[in-house]
């Protein structure tokens, strides 16, 4: 294979793309930068976006993979024009259920001389190969090329059956990438290949073309772990257009890698590339999906935060970059908090419930089904921990002891680290003053002046150390929404019960 010229061809009037992931596991953040590219190129265009899935592997398929990648679709809000579940006029969606579509197109493509019934064993490929000093895992030779209908016969007599070969021209086969240029595959360098297994089961070489060819399909943007097959699909594209399967040849698009640690490629078993684990850990769907966006793609120079709204106005596919992406949990994490904070502070509220039952720190799952007290403590908190959180998981840590009754609070180890020698003495100050301030002044102007007047400007504290002890009494942690706001929240009572508590744990 090589890369020559940068040339990307125009893209198509009606742009029709697709989504056809395997059901072989949890969805990864590769599949689902596929389904973005996908989804925002249609977008763009205005063109379809059809959502298939290949499930003709029985051994690794599971209706608990398909469910999730529709789960992860429907969470993400990408959507689609044609298929799962939505219907459209080139059904079934499901490979499982288009067996006898492609056992009619693999019958059309032997009968026409472009497939041959092929009966070499996996071995006898290889002693053929040692034979002719090529290495043993050269490849397929073409041995069942020209066999006669006696050869075939004898095969048969002894109980084998064919696989289907595609007959590869002996010639140079050439396209535009879409995102790489020219790219060439050398005349010899693609085998003849299997697209029906012996015992009739049809092979992706075969599925996925056919559907793209019958879904009417002319745009394919895909992994760049699938280039070395586009050669064989571009030959039975000829062949289906030749029979009338197929009316055109697809453009085709090869996205780059995506990259874990170590300069490896992101594997689908990799912690950092299961999608759901990030929703866990409180991902909002904006904040993912805006860290994909830039694994190949970019929307302006220096500019990594935007809206899906934003990017489909300005996603081209063939401005996406050829080079391997790095996935940086880092960085993603960083996005995701500037999309935290771009929430409306109900909407912030809502997306948090769930994490916080979660968390066991309010009694239910939905905003509306909260007591009046855990709402009117979270509507005081909101704009105190919506700045300061990075994912929603972290919510429950920052709102815990505001919601919570408790008189102490255990601190946490690094908390504790905080605490100096002079944490005793600062709290017994700050008990003393706050002790004769009235339960109508508890408030975050006055508890601040207070505080600050007794332990920094007359104690000679300096700020950290004043603050820093109160702050561990109140919340446990060593980073805790602001301290003033946090301690009218909770009111007097419970504000004296934790310095008391943790002065008396001193």
């Amino acid at each position: 294979m090589t890369e020559v010229e940068n040339t990307k061809p125009e893209l198509p009037e009606n742009v029709r793309v697709r989504f056809c992931p395997s059901p072989t596991g949890i969805p990864h953040v590769g599949m689902v930068r596929t389904a973005l590219f996908n989804w925002a190129e249609a977008r763009h265009t205005k063109g379809t976006f059809v959502f298939r899935i290949e499930d003709t592997d029985a051994q690794r398929d599971s209706e608990e993979s398909y469910n999730q990648i529709i789960e992860a679709l429907n969470w993400l809000g990408i959507d689609w024009d044609e298929g799962i579940n939505v219907g459209g006029p080139d059904g079934p969606y499901r490979q499982s259920e288009r067996g006898d579509i492609y056992k009619d197109v693999a019958a059309k493509l032997l009968e026409a001389g472009y497939a041959y019934e092929s009966f070499s064993t996996p071995e006898e490929i290889e002693a053929r190969n040692v034979a002719a000093g090529r290495p043993k895992a050269f490849g397929y030779d073409g041995y069942d090329r020209n066999l006669t209908e006696e050869q075939k016969a004898a095969f048969r007599a002894e109980g084998r059956k064919p696989a289907l070969r595609i007959r590869m021209p002996d010639e140079d086969i050439a396209f535009d990438d879409l995102i790489r240029g020219r790219i060439e595959f050398k005349a010899g360098s693609v085998p003849d290949y299997v697209i029906v297994r012996p015992n009739g089961d049809p092979l992706y070489t075969l599925t996925n073309p056919v559907d793209d060819a019958m879904m009417r399909i002319n745009v394919v943007l895909r992994g760049e772990d699938l280039l070395s097959s586009t050669p064989r699909q571009i030959v039975l594209y000829r062949y289906l257009i030749k029979l009338g399967v197929a009316k055109e040849m697809p453009l085709f698009g090869h996205m780059p890698y995506v990259m874990g640690q170590g300069n490896k490629k992101l594997s689908k078993r990799d912690p950092e590339s299961n999608l759901f684990l990030h929703r866990d850990n409180g991902f909002i769907r904006e904040g993912l999906l805006n860290y994909l966006a830039l694994l190949g793609w970019s929307i302006a120079p220096d500019r990594d935060v935007f809206s899906m709204d934003e990017m489909i106005e300005k996603f081209d596919v063939r401005d996406v970059k050829a080079n391997p992406a790095r996935f940086d949990i880092d960085k993603a994490i960083s996005i995701n908090a500037e999309h935290i904070r771009m929430l409306e502070p109900q909407d912030f509220l809502n997306r948090s419930v769930p994490y916080l039952k979660r968390d066991g720190v309010v009694s239910a799952d939905s905003w509306d089904a909260l007591t009046d007290r855990e709402r009117e403590v979270l509507t005081a908190a909101a704009p105190l921990v919506q700045p300061r959180v990075r994912l929603l998981g972290e919510v429950a840590g920052m709102v815990g002891s505001l919601l919570s009754a408790e008189g102490y609070i255990e601190p946490d180890a690094d908390a504790k680290k905080q605490l100096k020698d002079s944490a005793p003495e600062v709290l017994d100050k700050a008990i003393a003053a706050l002790d004769g301030v009235d339960e109508a002044d508890w408030k975050t102007d006055n508890l601040h002046e207070t505080l600050n007047k007794t332990l920094v400007e007359e104690g000679g504290y300096k700020p950290r150390l004043a603050f820093g002890p109160v702050r561990v009494a109140m919340s446990g942690r060593r980073v805790s929404p602001p301290l003033f706001e946090s301690m009218e929240i909770v009111g007097k009572d419970v504000s004296m019960a934790r310095l008391r508590g943790l002065r008396e744990h001193l």
